[in-house]
């Protein structure tokens, strides 16, 4: 997957990195290479992804004000 960017008529080189960037925290690219930047053991994973399910339920349950 590849993401590319043309130049629009009369844009500048920082105007094109700026969208550039957007376009790759849309796709989620730059959560995925954070994620990746260090090993995590599969057990880590499995306890982390609990944790937020958890929160998640938690914060379902709470009624409202």
């Amino acid at each position: 997957m590849a993401i590319r960017i043309k130049a629009r008529g009369g844009e500048s080189a920082e105007q094109m990195l700026r969208r550039f960037k957007k376009l790759c925290e849309k796709e989620g690219l730059t959560k995925d290479v954070k994620k990746r930047q260090y090993f995590e053991k599969p057990s880590e994973r499995n306890r982390r992804e609990a944790r937020k399910r958890v929160a998640r339920v938690a914060r379902v349950d709470m009624p409202p004000r």
